[in-house]
């Protein structure tokens, strides 16, 4: 009887909320010497460090939100992520006119 409950809690259960130690971790390693060293040699300029900061306040703010708005959020955050799609896909007749539009001309 215990386990069917146990069962039943888990399949039901929210998500856990995440937590912010992750990005406040991030955010300290940003002002280490090391990673703005490693930025300067690599990009010229030292790392501000904005994003970390952006994601912190971001945790923290989900944090102070009811769980109901918190998973909304975090739905619509992945739907986002879903949409954005790095390829272009077309039928295979829009596929070869492409193709031939650019590099049709390797054919003659």
């Amino acid at each position: 009887m215990s386990s069917e409950s146990e069962s039943e809690s888990e399949s039901v259960s929210p998500r856990p909320r995440s937590s912010c130690i992750k990005c406040f971790d991030a955010l300290w390693f940003c002002y280490s010497p090391v990673h703005q060293m490693q930025q300067y040699y690599r990009l010229g300029t030292f790392d501000n460090c904005v994003n970390k900061w952006a994601a912190l306040v971001d945790c923290l703010s989900l944090k102070t939100k009811p769980s109901s708005q918190v998973e909304n959020i975090l739905e619509a955050r992945e739907k986002e992520k879903e949409k954005a799609h790095i390829w272009t896909f077309r039928t295979p007749e829009e596929a070869t006119s492409h193709w031939k539009s650019l590099f049709g001309h390797l054919d003659e």
